[in-house]
């Protein structure tokens, strides 16, 4: 299912691009479009684009500091969310080569936030979100008001290291899927699963600048981009779902007749499902797809994480759930770790930087990465479509 590109007021630049022209300029900067830059993997690439901080200030001396995922060289630009407003080296922000610390001097035009902007009163909101400390809940955001509150910084690494073991291109994974792809043959691909995957608070879902599109659609922009047959996604996702419902979705999976099948359950289960079960409801509904599509390959991705902050869901059972997706991987079944890259990006940044809506689902940055990572299965690098 492809979803409409929005105007709006991203610019993708070649890393040389970048370091020729500094710091960008709001007015330099073009509607948003698509670029191969978009899905180059954030731990290939030197640079890294629009990764987003939430800048909230300390209660003693009111500044305001953010961490980003990797030292920094030099930083290229620094803009509100919408890309709409450039912000200033040493004015409005401050860094120190090799260090991952951003700074937010007084006086500066970047917004921050105090703590106590993160939350609300107990029971003041549409869902309950009990803060882990028992003090009132953590603020939600319905569509876009983490995303407003985030500063976009593109960067240079002054250090590469990233210790996640990230996927890399092998065809003899998924065969078929590959062969078709680069056959120019037309791919059939199915995603089933929860409120993630219906694009939940990505921009462009939301209708705000930038309008990036959600992960699935920046995935299927890429096959289309990189392979020259008929690739077409269509979307079955629904929000609040979990492992049983996709066991009722069989027939309508079925009846798209996948080359592919993507399953991209976990947030929910973790309310109260456990680990042999989540393993067993999966299994069965490739087991039921394949009863039907014989031929059909997966890729199962398993969950970025919850904000560790909402005592609702059970966070511990975010690795098993990896582990058990793990065992049912082979020849035709691909594992999407994003379990293991959320772990990594929690211990270098903030659930905050990294949040579309406060407790479950990723924002813009968030979205990228699952596209970049799904994208790493399915295509070589080397090959793409003159």
């Amino acid at each position: 299912m492809f979803l409409k590109v929005y105007a709006a007021t991203l610019q993708i630049l070649t890393a040389g691009a970048l370091l020729m022209t500094g710091v960008v300029q709001a007015q330099d900067r073009q509607p948003w479009t698509w670029s191969p830059e978009l899905l180059k993997p954030f731990w290939l690439s030197q640079v890294v684009y629009d990764e987003p901080v939430l800048f909230v200030r300390d209660a003693e001396d009111q500044v305001a500091k953010a961490s980003l995922l990797f030292p920094v060289q030099k930083i290229i630009a620094v803009h509100d969310a919408s890309g709409e407003v450039s912000f200033q080296p040493d004015t409005d922000f401050q860094f120190e080569p090799g260090r991952r610390q951003i700074v937010v001097p007084h006086g500066s035009r970047i917004v921050s936030y105090a703590a106590k902007d993160l939350r609300r009163p107990a029971g003041s909101q549409k869902y309950r979100l009990t803060h882990r400390d028992g003090n009132g809940e953590i603020l939600f955001g319905a569509k876009l008001e983490y995303h407003n509150m985030q500063t976009m910084v593109t960067y240079v690494k002054a250090v590469d290291e990233w210790p996640v073991k990230m996927p890399k291109f092998d065809a003899d994974v998924l065969p078929r899927t590959v062969q078709r792809l680069q056959t120019a043959q037309p791919v059939s691909i199915v995603l089933l699963g929860d409120s993630i995957s219906t694009g939940c608070n990505a921009s462009g879902w939301g209708e705000g600048a930038p309008y990036q599109p959600p992960w699935q659609d920046l995935l299927l922009m890429h096959l289309q981009h990189c392979c020259e047959g008929d690739v077409r996604l269509t979307n079955l996702a629904v929000g609040g779902t979990s492992t049983p419902w996709g066991l009722t979705m069989i027939d309508q999976v079925v009846a798209q007749k996948p080359d592919l099948v993507l399953l991209a359950f976990g947030m929910n289960d973790s309310a109260g499902r456990s680990a042999a079960e989540y393993g067993q409801n999966t299994a069965a509904m490739i087991a039921k797809i394949r009863e039907g599509r014989p031929e059909a390959e997966f890729i199962l991705i398993a969950s970025m994480l919850g904000n560790r902050d909402w005592t609702t869901l059970k966070h511990d059972v975010f690795p098993d759930y990896r582990n058990e997706l793990a065992k049912l991987a082979g020849r035709g079944i691909a594992l999407a770790d994003m379990t293991s890259v959320w772990t990594e990006f929690l211990k270098r940044k903030k659930d905050r930087d990294l949040t579309g809506n406060g407790v479950n689902h990723p924002n813009d940055f968030g979205h990228r990465v699952y596209a970049q990572v799904l994208a790493a299965l399915l295509t070589d690098p080397e090959f793409v479509a003159e």
